[in-house]
């Protein structure tokens, strides 16, 4: 069992080293972008919902075609790619990096490398379902992609794409901050309320 930790620690440590060297030119842009993420200031959670909201308004008054949005949004990742290496050191000035920001930087590389594992796991996790309880995974499916496929019905697209970008931006803060913790805590309670209530009126 020591091993298999060992093992695994050992490549997580390799996959995080690899991570850190294929973003280094993008270290400065994701140390802010983190700050801005974990709110380390008060202003931070309304300044990402008005630039979220002020993308959507635009996409929402330009109205492009999928294949028009999907081919801007690459053609800005694409431009993105070329152009932060090159002026990200010239605005942050790399001279400066610390070896505080060193830390860090390598803390949200392996976080990412962490959360791609747990990504692969959960995918590993469903095929190895379906080859197991073909009938359980078969019903998982359906009835999670019917329930999806209503939302999406009664919910108009760009609204609900909207409000996930939105949830997925502020759910760093919301984790860091422990507002998600706490809201789950409050609806355990109330649910082991209801349970006990339940049985006081079945005794």
């Amino acid at each position: 069992m020591a091993e298999g930790d060992n093992r695994s620690s050992n490549l997580l440590a390799v996959e995080t080293a690899s991570l850190e060297e294929q973003l280094q030119g993008w270290g400065e842009v994701m140390l802010m972008a983190d700050k801005v993420l974990r709110w380390e200031r008060a202003w931070f959670p309304p300044a990402i919902m008005g630039v979220v909201s002020l993308l959507f308004l635009i996409i929402y008054y330009l109205d492009p075609s999928v294949l028009s949005g999907v081919s801007c949004f690459v053609m800005f990742l694409c431009l993105a790619d070329y152009l932060v290496p090159i002026l990200a050191p010239r605005i942050f000035g790399s001279n400066k990096w610390t070896t505080e920001q060193q830390q860090r930087f390598h803390e949200i590389c392996s976080n990412l490398v962490k959360t791609r594992r747990r990504a692969v796991g959960w995918w590993k996790r469903l095929f190895t379902l379906k080859e197991e309880k073909p009938k359980m995974y078969f019903m998982t499916m359906i009835i999670s992609l019917a329930a999806v496929a209503w939302v999406g019905q009664q919910v108009h697209n760009l609204l609900l794409t909207y409000l996930i970008v939105t949830f997925v931006l502020l759910l760093p803060g919301l984790n860091q901050h422990g507002i998600i913790l706490k809201y789950i805590g409050m609806a355990k309670r109330e649910i082991n309320k209801l349970l006990k209530q339940k049985e006081k009126k079945n005794e």
